[in-house]
């Protein structure tokens, strides 16, 4: 049965595209490596006939001529949080526009032996190099132990001097929101911080820190909640009962709009008589009510410059210690004003 009779046909080889296109075998698997000693009048003859044959080259037998698999893994955890669900979102994004496929590993959480566990599983599956979303402590001590020869990113958080990272600067996007909340005459700020063991929470804290200090502000207790709008509806049931907190920095839009809830119920107007700030600009954020104050992370930003560094680490075929840090922007809308009488 021939290549092209319907219903039915054997899978066309090779062979059927150099005999197609007029080309020897070893043109046709010039043009699918990507070689530049084909002619372009050659290499069109050729796409088309492909695409005629509807010929589909094996990634795995290309892989094992070239050395390349065009694919790369992902390490990440099972979470429906914004912030690491997009980043994901954007690491796939860029990998896609660079011709590369990408593998991902999720972990039920970010435990040392599992982080390394997936690493292995995504090694010996020949993924050229490996981006990993470290936002917790426990998986940024894994990556010390991390085969040496092997191409990798961490991505929101890493080891300094260690492997290659790209990152939001959290510190700057948590001090620019209390700095804006300072400036528009609040005495201080009150901060609900993310779960302790997250690295991007704890740069949250210092930058609100820092930013009081520098302004000579006296810090109020620090609250703690766990990401989620129930937590920040819960510790906004605290503050809506101190009529000195007139300004609130959360660690993100989630607990914010926990906040938001909660000083409604309570008579609180915002932002008559309290200022609200989240963290991270979702999407939902604009149509809040009233839509949020917040620091914008460029995810798809995040996700380009941790796949343009790592294809930069496979090229040079050694590790380096580069930081990438991405600049955050505060999003100024309706939930923030001056203090109220």
């Amino acid at each position: 049965m021939s290549a092209n009779s319907g219903v039915g046909r054997s899978r066309p080889v090779m062979a059927d595209v150099a005999l197609r296109a007029g080309v020897s075998h070893q043109t046709v698997s010039r043009v699918i490596n990507g070689s530049d000693s084909v002619r372009p009048e050659t290499r069109e003859r050729v796409l088309a006939a492909m695409r005629e044959l509807d010929y589909r080259p094996n990634s795995l037998a290309r892989a094992l001529v070239t050395g390349r698999s065009r694919t790369l893994g992902v390490v990440s955890f099972d979470t429906t949080l914004y912030g690491p669900a997009s980043t994901l979102f954007g690491i796939e994004r860029a990998a896609h526009a660079q011709g590369y496929f990408v593998n991902i590993v999720s972990v039920t959480s970010l435990d040392r032996d599992l982080v390394l566990g997936a690493v292995e599983q995504l090694h010996g599956q020949g993924v050229e190099g490996i981006l990993l979303i470290t936002p917790q402590e426990r998986a940024v001590e894994a990556l010390v132990h991390l085969p040496p020869g092997l191409p990798v990113v961490a991505v929101e958080a890493g080891p300094e001097k260690s492997v290659p990272v790209v990152t939001v600067d959290q510190v700057e996007g948590a001090a620019a929101a209390t700095r804006h909340l300072l400036e528009l005459g609040h005495r201080t700020v009150w901060h609900i911080a993310g779960p302790a063991d997250w690295l991007e929470a704890q740069q949250r804290v210092d930058g609100w820190m820092a930013a009081l200090t520098a302004a000579g502000a006296s810090p109020p207790p620090l609250l703690t909640g766990d990401w989620s709008a129930r937590s920040g509806y819960e510790l906004g049931q605290r503050l809506a009962g101190l009529r000195d907190a007139t300004a609130i920095f959360a660690a993100n839009d989630q607990m914010a709009l926990g906040v938001l809830r909660a000083m409604h119920e309570a008579g609180r107007d915002v932002p008559g008589t309290v200022s609200v700030v989240g963290f991270d600009d979702i999407p939902e954020a604009q149509f809040f009510t009233p839509p949020l104050t917040t620091v914008h992370q460029d995810f798809n930003e995040v996700g380009r410059q941790s796949l343009m560094l790592l294809l930069d680490e496979i090229g040079a075929g050694a590790r380096s210690a580069t930081r990438v840090v991405v600049p955050p922007a505060l999003k100024v809308r309706d939930s923030t004003a001056p203090p109220g009488d």
